[in-house]
Order: C-alpha cells, then sequence, then structure tokens
C-alpha cells in the first residue's frame, strides 16, 4: 500500500522526483546527492521519502511508465476499425517517447538494478496482457485474420518495435519521427495482417 503524504510532503517528493529524473536523463544514471542538488534538498531527504538509491530508481522508472500509459497505452484512440485506432497509437507512442527526455535512457539501458528489472518486466507483462485483448478485439471483429495466437504476436511485436525506437531515439541525428510511425506501422500492420485500408479484412 503506498504511504499517504501531507501536501508538503507530497511536494517535495514530487520535486525530487522530477530532479532524479532530469538526472536520469542528463547522465543515464541516478546519484542521490546529485538529485539533491538539483532539488534544492539535503542529501538525506530522499532517502526519507524513496527509502534506498533502488527505491528512487524504482520510482523514477515506474513514473516514465505511468506517463506513456496515460498518453498511449491506457487510452482510447477514435477510428471505426482497428487499423485506423491503432495507427493513431502507434504515431501517439513514437511522438510521446520523442518528446520524454527519459526515453533514450529507459528504452536502450541494459540490466540495472533487480528493482528496475522487476519493474519493467511487470510492465512488459501488462502490455503484452493489453495487447493481446486489444488483438483478440480486432479478430472479432473481423478487422484482423483469426488464425493468429495474439498473445505471441504481441510479445514479437512489442519487442522489435522496443528495440527500433531505442535505435532510433540513440542516433544523431535522429530520424524523422513521421517516418519512425510510419515505418513501425508498416510492420505492426503486416505482423497482424491488418488491411491497408480503413475498410474491413475478409
Amino acid at each position: 500500500m503506498e504511504r499517504q503524504w501531507s501536501a508538503r510532503g507530497s511536494a517535495a517528493r514530487q520535486r525530487i522526483l522530477q530532479a532524479a529524473t532530469e538526472e536520469m536523463a542528463a547522465t543515464g544514471d541516478i546519484e542521490v546527492a546529485a538529485v539533491a542538488r538539483r532539488a534544492g534538498v539535503s542529501v538525506g531527504l530522499p532517502y526519507r521519502y524513496f527509502g534506498t538509491r533502488s527505491g528512487l530508481v524504482s520510482a523514477v522508472i515506474s513514473d516514465f511508465h505511468d506517463r506513456l500509459d496515460e498518453a498511449v497505452t491506457n487510452r482510447e484512440f477514435d477510428g471505426d476499425t482497428w487499423y485506423e485506432r491503432e495507427r493513431a497509437r502507434v504515431t501517439a507512442w513514437v511522438d510521446h517517447l520523442y518528446d520524454d527526455p527519459l526515453a533514450p535512457v529507459v528504452l536502450s539501458r541494459q540490466g540495472g538494478d533487480a528493482g528496475k528489472a522487476g519493474i519493467e518486466t511487470q510492465r512488459l507483462h501488462k502490455a503484452i496482457e493489453q495487447g493481446a485483448r486489444n488483438i483478440a478485439r480486432g479478430q472479432r471483429d473481423g478487422d484482423l485474420p483469426s488464425d493468429r495466437d495474439p498473445e505471441l504476436l504481441v510479445a514479437a511485436i512489442l519487442g522489435g518495435v522496443h528495440t527500433a525506437v531505442a535505435v532510433a531515439l540513440t542516433r544523431t541525428p535522429r530520424p524523422d519521427r513521421s517516418r519512425v510511425a510510419a515505418e513501425l506501422w508498416a510492420f505492426v500492420a503486416g505482423a497482424v495482417g491488418a488491411a491497408n485500408t480503413s475498410g474491413r479484412t475478409s
């Protein structure tokens, strides 16, 4: 159960979390003393709110995924067909990650502590479950072929698009986001067998 803080405590915790996010985006890692300097607080205060350095890292990673879920994963997109809705989702996903300074670090960073790995594994499993339900819905609606396993399909797609965006975000200069979105959508649509029009598949 998440601890309840006073309004002042919540504000201080959020300020430290924001400073830690900025520190990780700038340096690729988190050092508690550097975070405290960014937040303008004592070195001991991050430990009060997050327990350990690992707890602070976990909070930053969780917050990153929460923002991504709110902007893309849990959002309902307009469209009469699966093709229209999910093409909009892929575009929004690329836009969000291109605009989030922390995305290159989170998507490309390998390993890390057990807390970070546990959070990312949990989020991946959740994304696979949601994606499988999404594809199954498209199959029921007749927008997608019904002869493919939704869970296996979405697991393969997530692995591919995750890696592709990680590569795009670490290039200098970055490729144009609209081109990245278009190429990723072509991959996704091809993988699931979606029709390349707004009409339903036969």
